[in-house]
């Protein structure tokens, strides 16, 4: 029950960012506004990017919009290349957060059983949740966060984020880069993809 209310009180906390400022952010970073603050960067331009990516764990930045400007910007293979680094960031960084926190205080903060229930989870199918969970508004904050917390093993969730997201980098870079509107398939296909590429890892961890 613990491990529930820690996960929607960590939800509710990033939907209470969105609600707060997300429209002012919404309103500096449209595709036209992102392509030209990032292209004014500069050599270091990519790097503006991927820090923009990066603050997306506790900033309510529109990261496929951060996506398609740098897909614009540099291309598709390098605007992916670039997308994929900041979202990977901002996962890690998130999982992080979650993993400082001392076997003792989450112990106390969870309690044993729900300490061990989280564990289980995150260990055993919490890649789905991770991989699936980085196209959805609010829940990749909260997932790698819940991640560190539960101490799913790094390197399983290194793996899960990643085939979350690099759909995710290749498909808005991709838009971006051919100056079009984002179609509703992309996001579909940034969600089923890292479903389809984490049943194929898993089956790989487990060969």
């Amino acid at each position: 029950m613990r491990l529930l209310l820690v996960f929607l009180g960590l939800a509710v906390l990033v939907l209470a960012t969105w609600l707060v400022w997300g429209g002012s952010w919404d309103e500096r970073l449209t595709f036209q506004g992102a392509a030209a603050w990032i292209g004014a960067g500069g050599s270091w331009a990519w790097a503006a990017g991927i820090g923009l990516l990066a603050a997306d764990l506790v900033l309510p930045i529109p990261a496929t919009v951060v996506m398609a400007a740098l897909g614009y910007v540099y291309g598709p293979w390098l605007g992916a290349l670039f997308a994929f680094a900041g979202t990977m960031l901002a996962a890690i960084t998130g999982y992080g957060l979650g993993r400082v926190m001392g076997e003792g205080f989450v112990r106390r903060w969870l309690g044993e059983r729900d300490r061990e229930l989280g564990r289980k989870f995150f260990t055993d199918g919490g890649g789905w949740m991770v991989a699936l969970s980085r196209a959805i508004p609010i829940l990749p904050e909260t997932v790698s966060c819940m991640a560190g917390i539960s101490r799913m093993p790094f390197g399983r969730f290194l793996l899960a984020a990643a085939c979350g997201n690099l759909p995710m980098a290749a498909v808005f870079a991709g838009i971006g880069a051919s100056g079009k509107d984002a179609p509703g398939w992309a996001v579909a296909a940034s969600i089923l993809v890292p479903g389809v590429l984490w049943f194929i890892a898993r089956r790989k961890l487990k060969g």
